[in-house]
């Protein structure tokens, strides 16, 4: 157990940020396997559109890395152009 007062607080602290953060990322992951089951074109570039919001969101708050975040937008936009109209 920590010995300073600082040093509980911020036990505390990281505590609720990794539980906020750990739904942040669930909600992506819900968002890209969307989009990924969709097969019909037109409803994935929908769901694409939502989901990359959702990330980009989560990259400028400092959730997930940019870079990890621009891989993903990738992959879910190569797969909605793989599909037939």
């Amino acid at each position: 157990m920590p010995q300073h007062k600082s040093c509980k607080k911020r036990l505390i602290t990281s505590a609720k940020a990794r539980e906020r953060n750990r739904i942040y990322k669930s909600r992506a992951k819900r968002l890209e396997k969307k989009v990924l089951s969709l097969t019909s074109k037109e409803a994935a570039q929908q769901e694409l559109k939502t989901a990359v919001a959702y990330l980009d969101r989560l990259s400028s708050k400092g959730i997930i890395h940019q870079n990890t975040v621009a891989n993903h937008k990738s992959k879910l936009a190569r797969y909605v152009q793989s599909l037939k109209a």
